[in-house]
Order: structure tokens, then C-alpha cells, then sequence
């Protein structure tokens, strides 16, 4: 069996390589490495069953020339982070929007049989109900949100339209090896690392007692496979840990000093989860500990080397986006 991994080279997408190659899948990989690495890689290059094409799924007619016959897509390529989105509407409309478009008519032409779409859980915007459900209101309060969750809505009426077997799976807060490191300042735990890296104070938004519902790569990468696995369709569902944890609580773990710095508007106390879902449609549940995934990292905290070494006056230069039209 063949199938696609669009964003292959990305944090989440090489994991998904991995488990589809380990489990004797032949994979194609589109990326166009704006954020994936080569690195991402290595350990798989060469591997007989993996070709690997530098694409922008913004470029319909280059799409098309590569787009292989295949049995399964996965569509995780996307821009992320808050900040830029803010900055540039437009340029992730056309990639998470205009793209996943894309993706979808390629997939429809090449009678692709399932087609699994990153979702994110940014769209639910601050939830009034924790656990948080699918049923939860939609309300995207930064454009990346809201051109993840358009994304989304395509995905749902490609497969009701075009009988596109669909599967979108809500991301929460993915965490783990290979997470990005460079770029805008954006996830906590590349900060985090980079900061404890360097002996500086991890920089903790507001009081620190927010909670995350922090869910290992690995087990992300397991349940997009469960998804394509299933037989199930046409839904939506959660991926999460199946509980939240504060940023004191991360920081208590990766040890270091700490300085607070001003809470950000828009961004919710906490993001939880519900996975009653996932867990009777495809019997999905994360393995990983927060603990062990947080000492894996430590583990190999090396990889982290290269991130940038985000201080108060760093941060408040770069979010004064954030503040402006958030607030």
C-alpha cells in the first residue's frame, strides 16, 4: 500500500514517516521545506520504500505533476504560530486554505481512499466547557485558527460532496523530539529549552497556573494512523492526552529559575481535551506521560541547540502584534 504524508519533513510529519515505513507502508512525502528539515530525515533517507518531492502545495500545476496514485493522504503541510498569522492573513490563507484545496482536488482526481486532515484545536478559541468536546463552539480568534479550521471545513464537504472518506483530527498541544526550533517565537516548550540551554530564566506568561493539555508526537503519530486504519468517516475528533497540565508544573520538571512576564490576550487558561470520542470510534488513547515525554526531551535537550534564546525584551518586541490586535 502506498500513500502520502504532505508536511513529511515537519515535527509531526517525519514521526508519521516513521510509523507508516515501520509498519511496511511505502510513502511519498511532499514538502517544501519552508519549516520541515532534511534533518528530520536522515535516520529514513534511502529507505527503498520512501520518495521525498520538494513542493509548495500552493503551486497547483507542480502538485500536479508529482501527486502520485496512492491509497492514503495525509494532509498535515500548514503554516502555524499566532504572531505571523496576524502579520500575514494572507500568505496562510493561500497555504492552509488555497492548499489544502489543493491537496483535496488531487486526492478526488487520483481516487484516494482515505484522506486524514490536521486539524487544529486552536479553533474552539477559549472554550467555555473543559473537557472541551467536538461540539464545542467554533471561535477562532487569530488568523491561523481561523485558516486551519477553513481547511477543516473543506476537508468536511469534499467528503460529503465528492464521498471523500474524511477524517479531521483536532490537535491540541503536540509536544516532543524534532519540534521546531527556529522561526517565530511561538510553542513553550521550544522556548523552554532553549532558554534552559543557555542558564537563562524560563520566561513563564502570567502566574504559570494555565494548563496545557500536553500530548506526546508519538502518540499523535498513532492516531492519525488509527484514523486511516479505521473504517470510520466523515469525522471530527479530538486528539489530546486525556488530561492538562500547568506551565508550573512543566517548568517544575525541566528545573531552572524563573521570570513572569505580562499574560497575552486571546489565549485561554486552559485547553483540555474531551476524547471520549476518539476512544470509541477508534480506540485511540495517548500512552506517553507527561513526565517521560518531558525527560525524553531532557534526554536529548541537544537538539535544541540552535533555538533562539528568547529573553522579556525579546518577547515584547516581537508579540507587540499580539497585544495590538488581541487585546
Amino acid at each position: 500500500m502506498k500513500v502520502l504524508v504532505t508536511g513529511g519533513a515537519g515535527f509531526i510529519g517525519s514521526h508519521l514517516v516513521e510509523r507508516l515505513l515501520a509498519e511496511g507502508y511505502s510513502v511519498v512525502v511532499i514538502d517544501d521545506f519552508s519549516t520541515g528539515r532534511k534533518e528530520n530525515l536522515l535516520g529514513i533517507q534511502g529507505f527503498e520504500k520512501l520518495e521525498v518531492f520538494e513542493v509548495d502545495i500552493t503551486d497547483r500545476n507542480a502538485l500536479e505533476e508529482v501527486f502520485p496514485i496512492v491509497d492514503w493522504v495525509f494532509h498535515l503541510a500548514g503554516k502555524a504560530d499566532i504572531v505571523p498569522s496576524i502579520e500575514s492573513p494572507c500568505m496562510y490563507y493561500e497555504t492552509n486554505v488555497t492548499g489544502t484545496l489543493n491537496i483535496l482536488q488531487c486526492s478526488v482526481s487520483n481516487g484516494v481512499k482515505r484522506f486524514i486532515y490536521a486539524a487544529s484545536s486552536s479553533c474552539y478559541g477559549i472554550p467555555q466547557h473543559y473537557p472541551t468536546p467536538e461540539t464545542a463552539d467554533i471561535s477562532p480568534r487569530y488568523p491561523y485558527a481561523l485558516t486551519k479550521y477553513l481547511g477543516e471545513e473543506l476537508v468536511k464537504h469534499w467528503g460529503e460532496v465528492y464521498k471523500l472518506p474524511v477524517i479531521s483530527l483536532r490537535l491540541f498541544n503536540v509536544y516532543g523530539l524534532r519540534s521546531r526550533t527556529t522561526g517565530a517565537y511561538g510553542a513553550v516548550f521550544g522556548v523552554f529549552l532553549g532558554q534552559k540551554l543557555k542558564g537563562k530564566p524560563f520566561t513563564v506568561v502570567g502566574d504559570g497556573e494555565q494548563s496545557r493539555d500536553f500530548t506526546y508526537v508519538t502518540d499523535v503519530a498513532d492516531a492519525f494512523y488509527q484514523a486511516a486504519k479505521s473504517s470510520q468517516s466523515n469525522l471530527i475528533l479530538n486528539v489530546g492526552s486525556g488530561s492538562h497540565y500547568t506551565i508550573n508544573k512543566l517548568v517544575g520538571l525541566l528545573g531552572g529559575d524563573v521570570i513572569n512576564i505580562p499574560k497575552r490576550p486571546g489565549e485561554p487558561d486552559c485547553t483540555f481535551a474531551d476524547v471520549a470520542l476518539i476512544q470509541k470510534e477508534l480506540g485511540w488513547q495517548a500512552t506517553v506521560s507527561f513526565e517521560d515525554g518531558v525527560k525524553n526531551m531532557l534526554d536529548n535537550i541537544d537538539h535544541w541547540s540552535d533555538a533562539p534564546v528568547w529573553d522579556e525584551e525579546a518577547i515584547n518586541a516581537v508579540t507587540k502584534t499580539w497585544f495590538k490586535y488581541l487585546s
